[in-house]
């Protein structure tokens, strides 16, 4: 019997058996559609993460005082912090620093401000730091309209930022035109707008498109008073092959900045952005293996599930397959038309499951801080998943109606 016989007498029992195969294939397009859904959310929001820690560039570094645990006196362990890395370190360091390339100091101000132009005004949720005239271009931020800080203006702490996508779209219409040059005041202080940065979406909620960016010196004299005030420094070799050659360099010279003697530990930590994204690549690695383990248990209980009906449907079918026999049917052709079944309405339920699993995991994504993403490898993986399905738990109820003996299946009533 030829396969297309066999394929269309397939799809013949399905239609006929409509509500239970339509019923087998909903278990495994819920299999499915949790499974892909979940991978492409993963996928996405890594992608975005990724494209995040990456605009710092692959020649590119960051130095900031070291975070970590230590014990108390017989109170077991607690968080304790190095020194904040203050001004004239951050300032000594990039005098000092003269590998090729070069160097950028940033300040973190306050992460909870308002700014307002007129009679509207941002939620409180704003982040407001200080830049030097390098810091945007090694961060790899860029200017949709405007200027950068120039070198006079972060030395004098001129009264004057470049803000981002969010700001312009709540205070000016999106429009960036009407957002240059103007007066603006940031938590009651004005300033001017000389630059709008490019849109560079969100990650976990946490969105460079509501960043206020001010001159480093400006920033420093309305917070720097405080003790913990920190800053930090990125660097940006002009070789990337040299990268490692500068980390050590800057480590080397930060600890005479930091006045650390022969033997004692950093008190600050180097972070390079590929090292950033190694992390990250490890741990969505852990929770793209979970979730494909859950979504085997689920594609489990679903193949359990296709075999009972797989093996009702051969109770019911006895007095058939009699008949196909009597009329030349080879055990072949009677296994290969039950397991045909089988695999069809994975792979149906398969598609239903791809479609609905892209369609959710990429709505997740944008609140999670993704952007659009169509999986074809995680696609692949649950046509794959399904046809493996569809052969364990159709191949002994196929094998039972294969061995039927046809005198005795044309007795069956």
């Amino acid at each position: 019997m030829p396969f297309s016989e066999i394929l269309s007498m397939a799809f013949q029992s399905i239609r006929a058996n409509m509500l239970r195969a339509v019923l087998t294939l909903l278990i495994i397009a819920f299999g499915i559609m949790a499974l892909v859904g979940i991978l492409t959310a993963i996928d996405a929001i890594a992608y975005s993460l990724n494209d995040n820690f990456s605009g710092l560039g692959a020649n590119s570094f960051s130095i900031e005082r070291k975070w970590g645990e230590v014990k108390s006196n017989q109170r077991g362990k607690k968080q304790k912090v190095a020194e904040a890395v203050n001004y004239r370190q951050a300032t000594e360091f990039k005098e000092r620093f003269d590998f090729p390339g070069k160097v950028a100091i940033g300040c973190y101000g306050s992460g909870q401000s308002t700014v307002k132009y007129g009679d509207k005004e941002t939620n409180p949720n704003v982040r407001f730091d200080g830049a030097d005239e390098n810091y945007l271009e090694i961060k790899g931020i860029d200017i949709a309209l405007g200027r950068n800080f120039s070198k006079t203006e972060v030395e004098s702490g001129a009264p004057n930022v470049i803000i981002g996508a969010d700001i312009v779209k709540q205070l000016f219409a999106g429009k960036n035109e009407k957002a240059l040059d103007q007066i603006i005041s940031v938590n009651s202080r004005r300033y001017r707008v000389i630059g709008i940065m490019a849109s560079k979406g969100s990650t976990m909620n946490e969105s460079g498109d509501r960043s206020v960016y001010a001159p480093l010196v400006n920033v420093k004299s309305l917070y720097g008073s405080g003790v913990d005030r920190d800053y930090f420094l990125l660097v940006a070799v002009t070789n990337p092959t040299d990268i490692d050659a500068a980390q050590s360099e800057a480590t080397g010279l930060f600890r005479q900045i930091r006045g650390l003697r022969p033997g004692e530990d950093d008190d600050f930590e180097v972070f390079a952005s590929d090292g950033l994204v190694a992390i990250l690549k490890e741990n969505t690695t852990n929770l793209r293996l979970a979730t494909i383990a859950i979504g085997l248990m689920t594609l489990l209980g679903a193949a359990i599930g296709l075999m009972n009906i797989m093996l009702v449907s051969v109770t019911e079918r006895t007095r058939e397959i009699g008949i196909y026999k009597a009329l030349g049917a080879t055990r072949r052709s009677i296994l290969l038309q039950f397991l045909t079944e089988a695999i069809v309405i994975c792979q149906i339920g398969g598609l239903v499951g791809i479609f609905l699993g892209i369609l959710i995991g990429n709505i997740v994504t944008p609140l999670l801080g993704g952007s659009f993403l169509i999986p074809w490898g995680w696609m692949f993986l649950g046509f794959a998943l399904c046809m493996v399905v569809g052969v364990v738990s159709g191949f002994y109820p196929a094998m039972k109606a294969a061995r039927l003996d046809p005198i005795e299946s044309l007795r069956y009533a």
